[in-house]
C-alpha cells in the first residue's frame, strides 16, 4: 500500500493528465479513546485509529468527489471521481484555495490525551464514585463516558495548497439521576478541554439541574418575560444558525435574505465568528481558507453572512473561511467554527433580578422538530423556574415556549457576563444568558 504522500502525488498526476482542471485531497487521520462505565463497570471501551482521504477534480467546470479509506488504486479513485463531475447538471463555480499563508495558532497543552488507557478508564470511574457520592438523592448513574483523541487534517491541491493540523480533544460526559420518594430526574453535563479532569463543577452542575425539576408544575398560558439560560440559549442559537449561512441566504432559505447592514437584533446583541477563540482555535477552515475573524451582528445589524469559497464567489466577496465538511466522505457545506453572541456586563443574578416577575427557561427540548430553520418559527417543550419581584418560587414544567427567532431577537433586553459554549460539534456555538421582553408559554 502507498504512503499518503505517494496516493496523493498519483492522484494528482492520474486527474490531470485525464484533463481535469484542478485536483484536491482532503485527508483525515485519528487515533480515538472512549469508555463508557456503569455501576463500577466498563460497559463500552473502543481505542481505535481511523483514516479517510477525499479526492476532488475540477473537470469541466464541474466538481467531482471519491472517497476512500486505502491508499491504493489511485485510477479507481480518479476515475470515480470524474465520472460524478460528469453526472453533476449543476454549472456553479467550484473554486479552490491556492497556495497561502496561514495564522500561527497556540492551541492550550492537553496532558488529558497524553494519559494511558488505564488511567483513562481509572478518571472514569472515579467520575461515576464521586458523582454517586456527591447527594444522597443520586440514585444511579445514566451515563458516564470519557473521550480523548488526536485528529490530523491534511488539504492539498495542484494550485499549491498545503494544509496540515493536528488537534488533540479529551471531553467527560455524565448523566446522574436523582430520586426523591417515588419522583425521578436526571440530568447531563460535559467538560471539554484540558481541564475536564477537575470535574467538581460539572458534578454539581448536573444534580442541581436535576434536582431543579422535583415538584415542578405547569403554568397559565399566556405571554411572560423571560430569562433565556445560557445552555437553553445556545441549543436555540445552534438550531437557527444555518440562517446566517450564506448559501441558504443565496437560495431564498433563510430569514435574513437582502437584510444586510439592517438591524435583526437589540442594539445588546454582537455575534462573532472567532476561529482563533482560545479553547478552540483554528488556522483554517475545510477548504484551506486561512482563518479570519468574522462579526456577523454588530449591536443588532447584520453586517455579514457566513461563507465557503463557492458561496462567496457567487456574491463577489472574501470567504470568511467558514467552509466544513462532515468528515473526510462529505462535500464541502458551511459551517460555523466559534459562533457566539458576546457577553454584556450582568450576572445572571442581575438578570434575575431585572427578570422580575417571569420565567426562568433552562431546558428545550423537541428543536429537530418543533422550529422552522426557514419562517424562524419555533414552538417548544421547555422546563424552568417561575420568578416573582426577583426571586425563584418553584421549578415548572409540562409548557412549550413559542415565538419567531427574529422577532426573540429584537427584543433582548440584556446578555448577561456568563458566555457559554455548547459541545464542540462541527463548530461551537455559544451565547451568555438572555433576558427576553416576552415569549408566548402554553401551560394550562
Amino acid at each position: 500500500m502507498m504512503t499518503y504522500e505517494q496516493f496523493k502525488d498519483a492522484c494528482f498526476r492520474l486527474a490531470l493528465e485525464q484533463g481535469c482542471e484542478s485536483a484536491e485531497v482532503y485527508a483525515t487521520a485519528s487515533d480515538g479513546f472512549s469508555v463508557n462505565v456503569l455501576k463500577g463497570e466498563i460497559i463500552k471501551y473502543a481505542a481505535e485509529r481511523s483514516n479517510g482521504l477525499n479526492l476532488r477534480v475540477l473537470f469541466n467546470g464541474k466538481s467531482g468527489y471519491a472517497y476512500t479509506e486505502v491508499f491504493e488504486d489511485p485510477e479507481s479513485l480518479v476515475a470515480h471521481a470524474i465520472d460524478n463531475a460528469k453526472a453533476i447538471e449543476n454549472t456553479d463555480a467550484n473554486p479552490m484555495q491556492g497556495a497561502c499563508e496561514y495564522p500561527e495558532i497556540h492551541e492550550k497543552p492537553n496532558p488529558v490525551v497524553d494519559l494511558s488507557e488505564d488511567e483513562k478508564i481509572n478518571l472514569a470511574l472515579q467520575l461515576e464514585r464521586d458523582t454517586l457520592a456527591y447527594d444522597a438523592r443520586v440514585n444511579r448513574m445514566g451515563y458516564c463516558s470519557v473521550d480523548t483523541g488526536v485528529a490530523e487534517t491534511h488539504i492539498s491541491n495542484t494550485l499549491g495548497l498545503k494544509a496540515d493540523r493536528e488537534e488533540r480533544y479529551s471531553y467527560a460526559v455524565l448523566a446522574p439521576i436523582l430520586r426523591e420518594g417515588e419522583e425521578e430526574h436526571e440530568s447531563y453535563s460535559f467538560k471539554f478541554g484540558p481541564k475536564m479532569t477537575e470535574y467538581g463543577d460539572i458534578i454539581e452542575e448536573s444534580v442541581a439541574n436535576a434536582l431543579m425539576q422535583f415538584r415542578a408544575s405547569t403554568v397559565d398560558s399566556g405571554e411572560y418575560r423571560i430569562l433565556l439560560r445560557n445552555d437553553a440559549a445556545a441549543d436555540l442559537l445552534s438550531a437557527f444558525a444555518p440562517m446566517f449561512f450564506a448559501e441558504r441566504v443565496q437560495k431564498g432559505l433563510s430569514l435574513l435574505t437582502g437584510k444586510l447592514d439592517q438591524p435583526i437584533a437589540s442594539a445588546a446583541i454582537t455575534i462573532l465568528d472567532d476561529p482563533f477563540e482560545e479553547d478552540n482555535p483554528r488556522a483554517f477552515d475545510a477548504e484551506g481558507v486561512p482563518s479570519v475573524l468574522t462579526t456577523v451582528v454588530e449591536n443588532g445589524v447584520l453586517k455579514s453572512y457566513l461563507y465557503n469559497l463557492k458561496s462567496a464567489q457567487k456574491d463577489g466577496v472574501a470567504s470568511t473561511s467558514n467552509a466544513g465538511r462532515m468528515g473526510a466522505a462529505g462535500a464541502v457545506t458551511t459551517a460555523p467554527s466559534n459562533f457566539y453572541i458576546t457577553k454584556g456586563e450582568r450576572s445572571f443574578d442581575e438578570l434575575k433580578k431585572a427578570l422580575n416577575s417571569g420565567l426562568i427557561i433552562t431546558e428545550l427540548s423537541g428543536l429537530h422538530a418543533g422550529l422552522n430553520p426557514i419562517s424562524g418559527d419555533f414552538s417548544l417543550i421547555a422546563k424552568g423556574q417561575l420568578v416573582e419581584n426577583g426571586e425563584i418560587v418553584r421549578s415548572v414544567d409540562q409548557i412549550t415556549v413559542a415565538g419567531n427567532f427574529l422577532t426573540m431577537m429584537q427584543g433582548i433586553e440584556a446578555a448577561g457576563s456568563d458566555l457559554r459554549f455548547g459541545p464542540p460539534m462541527g463548530g461551537r456555538i455559544g451565547t451568555p444568558s438572555l433576558l427576553i421582553d416576552r415569549l408566548i408559554v402554553s401551560g394550562k
